[in-house]
């Protein structure tokens, strides 16, 4: 899909760019369109519309399948945002202690005093313009350029939570202790998130923020950390699996919370959707119920009470064992004594794992992430919606830690037990393959660039994570200088920082970002990129059917052409 333009002076939206197979993104002449568009879309949706993102000086639109996707773009650029009017938002008292360790930097960049400063910041009313970062996190625009500062050259990697910054023509408050280059001028005890609020964010995109200087000295407390929706089903909390062992990393993972973009929020979940659905089947759930998802095997697990299992995802040796005697069914791990059985159990089927039983996952024989299904659901706290944990955020339940009984939810009668099922091929540490939609901005490199992201493997590095894969190979160089205004990014999304080395986002991305995205591999091969193992290596080809970038479209097709997993 190409970029479509529209020179109507009364439809504000200038163009519409594909981002990946499932989103797009419109681009506006200013915040006022953005603003104006966004509550047009929310209080109108387009077909097959699942979230919506406004950033500085875009509105990206999340669908529901590429088909949707291709219909957005007409559509967005058919709407006429010159008669949209949209509500103002609610007007935010924030009290701020204006002592921050920036505070004579952006005095001497702004060419004010310290008080000037203080003067500018609290005698304006500021507007969250959008949402990103980390929930709660809204960047709001002033009424004056008066405080327009660079970002530090140097990044803190602690910012307290509660910090009244700056950076650019925005003002912000960190909602928790996170890294970030703003320079701080001060600091609350608002709440920005707040989980046991109805509207979580104390300021959401839309509404008006008035910063109020007070003297005395105040503690910055973290909010409420979680709330939690009513769960789907009772749990009986002496039933389940006792932690012996998380592995490298075990956390509890569902199909994601989509939709809350516009508060910072990502959509988390699985990364690999596929095989999350593959085990829910095989054992009678849902296909949304929450499992574990393991990296690079070592989950250990013991049954409290007798469970339906089974193990989809990254092939794996899945080894049971019943333990010599009942006091080793206690929940504590022992090394004494012999096994009286010892046997194995295939992937992507059902079995039993009886009470006092073992279970062990082994190291993957190919692919990087295995998903454990019991019988119920795993049973945890949903938030916003879903039990997914998103290492982002810190939204979800913690990682599944030794000792910990995870406790199984009360299955369906109507939900029988599913037939074993095939798995695809997993990747192993030779070269996958993954197709890639040209752009949102893949006008900010040249040829040579472009060409050479599709004509080299890139190696996943072990700085990789649930937030991205970092991928190292012959750096990038860029055709533009300066930075890119902030705006939406989503899953697949191949971000190029300044150093050339691109980042692969995955489910737990940040939800702006104010790099260059090259291009997005296409939605239906995100779980495969999620299996690629660290050591493995990844080549892009260029989407069949979406076109070449214009800047290498002369270019023989044939180069970029691979087989998918060699």
């Amino acid at each position: 899909m190409e970029t479509v333009s529209k020179t109507s002076a009364a439809a504000r939206v200038l163009a519409v760019r594909p981002v990946g197979t499932t989103a797009v993104l419109a681009e506006l002449s200013g915040l006022h369109d953005v603003l104006a568009l966004q509550a047009l879309l929310l209080e109108e949706p387009l077909p097959g519309q699942v979230d919506v993102l406004a950033a500085a000086e875009t509105v990206m639109v999340k669908a529901d399948s590429p088909a949707a996707a291709r219909r957005m773009a007409a559509l967005l650029l058919g709407m006429d945002l010159a008669v949209q009017s949209h509500a103002e938002g609610k007007l935010v008292q924030i009290d701020t202690v204006y002592d921050g360790e920036d505070l004579a930097e952006v005095a001497r960049l702004t060419g004010l005093s310290a008080e000037g400063v203080i003067a500018a910041h609290a005698g304006q009313i500021w507007t969250v313009a959008f949402g990103g970062f980390a929930p709660g996190f809204g960047y709001m625009v002033g009424e004056n350029q008066a405080l327009e500062v660079p970002r530090r050259s140097s990044p803190r990697t602690a910012v307290p939570a509660g910090s009244v910054a700056l950076a650019g023509n925005y003002s912000a408050v960190y909602p928790r202790k996170s890294p970030g280059g703003w320079q701080l001028i001060g600091r609350t005890a608002a709440h920005m998130w707040d989980l046991s609020r109805e509207q979580p964010a104390l300021a959401a995109p839309g509404d008006r923020v008035q910063f109020r200087a007070v003297r005395e000295l105040v503690d910055v407390t973290e909010p409420i950390a979680a709330a939690s929706d009513s769960a789907a089903g009772a749990a009986d909390t002496q039933s389940g699996l006792r932690i012996l062992s998380p592995g490298l990393q075990s956390l509890i993972q569902d199909l994601g919370r989509p939709g809350h973009a516009g508060l910072g929020v990502s959509s988390a979940g699985a990364l690999d959707r596929s095989s999350l659905r593959r085990a829910n089947r095989v054992v009678g759930n849902e296909p949304s119920a929450a499992v574990v998802e393991s990296v690079a095997g070592g989950l250990r697990v013991q049954a409290v009470g007798d469970q339906v299992l089974a193990v989809a995802g990254a092939p794996s040796e899945l080894t049971v064992v019943t333990p010599s005697d009942a006091s080793e069914s206690d929940g504590q791990d022992s090394d004494g004594g012999q096994p009286e059985q010892v046997r194995t159990v295939p992937m992507a089927t059902a079995f039993a794992l009886l009470d006092g039983e073992i279970l062990t996952i082994g190291a993957p024989e190919r692919g990087f992430r295995g998903y454990l299904a019991i019988r119920g659901g795993a049973m945890a706290d949903a938030v916003l919606g879903s039990r997914s944990t998103d290492t982002m955020s810190g939204i979800g339940p913690a990682p599944l830690a030794a000792g910990q009984l995870l406790g199984a939810g009360v299955a369906m009668s109507s939900n029988v037990v599913g037939n074993p099922e095939l798995q695809p091929e997993f990747p192993d540490t030779g070269v996958t393959v993954l197709d890639i939609v040209p752009g949102p901005r893949d006008d900010w490199f040249e040829a040579a660039a472009l060409e050479s992201l599709c004509s080299q493997d890139w190696a996943v590095t072990p700085r990789s994570n649930r937030v991205g894969m970092r991928l190292d190979g012959t750096p990038l160089s860029r055709s533009r200088d300066g930075e890119l205004p902030s705006e939406g990014t989503m899953a697949g999304a191949l971000q190029i920082p300044p150093e050339g080395q691109p980042v692969l986002f995955l489910a737990d991305h940040p939800i702006t970002g104010g790099y260059p995205v090259i291009g997005v591999v296409v939605d239906h091969q995100l779980d495969l990129a999620a299996q690629v193992p660290i050591g493995g290596s990844i080549r892009f080809r260029w989407a069949p059917g979406y076109g070449l970038p214009t800047s290498i479209s002369s270019l023989d097709n044939s180069q970029t052409k691979n087989p998918q997993t060699k």
